[in-house]
């Protein structure tokens, strides 16, 4: 079995749940998840929704990431799996999840996963605010 169990872009709701299956592993003696939420507030202002748009080449680009990690860390399984579209205070924005024979290797993929997708995967996003103001961060 591959040690890329998920990675995925969505423009539907999901949650933690499905990577952290994902990643269920006899091997692993610890598994360590993130997941990002839409928060209500940025810099002081006030957020009431996110849009996140994905360039086409982005789904690619968070699997190289996967696989990068996959290739540097001795893990069991990694996913990876990002949302797109308009997104409400409190909803999930992404889930990474690792798992591996221990601790500190789990620790270490799941942070490796969430920094370099962040760095490397050509995913935008456009916060509105509630004084109507918009601003769109990581896009080029």
């Amino acid at each position: 079995m591959s040690v890329l169990r998920l990675v995925a872009i969505r423009d539907v709701p999901f949650g933690a749940e499905e990577a952290l299956a994902a990643v269920d592993d006899p091997g692993a003696g610890g598994v360590v998840s993130f997941t990002g939420l839409v928060r209500d507030s940025d810099g002081g202002k006030g957020v009431t929704a996110l849009e996140y748009v994905a360039h086409p080449d982005a789904l690619a680009a968070l699997r190289a990431v996967c696989e990068q990690v996959a290739a540097d860390l001795p893990v069991c399984g990694v996913a990876a799996v990002h949302r797109t579209g308009l997104l409400r205070v409190g909803d999930v924005a992404v889930v990474v999840a690792a798992s591996a024979p221990h601790r500190g290797e789990a620790f270490e993929a799941a942070r490796r996963l969430i920094d370099d997708l962040k760095e490397q995967v050509p995913i935008w996003k456009r916060q509105a605010f509630d004084d109507g103001q918009q601003e769109w961060v990581g896009s080029p």
